[in-house]
């Protein structure tokens, strides 16, 4: 739906905090290391939190947007292009869409690949520690020699 009619949901969710909240959390199950227990990797504090932000601004539909746009975007990029910027993937296991490794080093400057042991689509979220050692030992070499 996220992909598909975005401005619809976005209606329909900016108009009710129930189907807002239903929608949210679900996300949160369905797209988290959390074995079906949402519970388990987030506190209702923090899924409320989560829920207010997108309630109050009323922005939940720019953010399911980028499902669209990324579903529709005409690639910017041919085949046989490149990108030389250094990249680091942090690849969680319960994320929705990993991104295949040969296809990353083909078309991406990967100069770290990590394999997380646990998380999902909500990395900050859920291991917020292992994100951040990573971006650290990512950025690391990258201060010590300049390009």
């Amino acid at each position: 739906m996220q992909s598909t009619k975005p401005q619809t949901l976005a209606y329909g969710l900016n108009d009710s905090p129930a189907g807002l909240a239903t929608w949210v959390v679900e996300k949160f199950r369905s797209w988290s290391d959390c074995g079906g227990d949402v519970e388990r990797r987030f506190s209702k504090d923090e899924l409320l939190a989560n829920i207010m932000i997108y309630w109050t601004t009323e922005t939940i539909g720019s953010s399911i947007r980028l499902y669209y746009e990324d579903m529709h975007a005409v690639p910017s990029l041919s085949l046989n292009q490149h990108i030389d910027v250094p990249v680091g993937m942090a690849v969680f296991p319960e994320d929705f869409i990993p991104p295949p490794r040969e296809w990353a080093q083909r078309r991406l400057n990967v100069q770290r690949w990590t394999e997380m042991p646990r998380g999902g689509h909500f990395t900050v979220m859920e291991e917020p520690d292992l994100m951040a050692r990573d971006i650290r030992a990512f950025f690391r070499p990258l201060r010590e020699h300049p390009a």
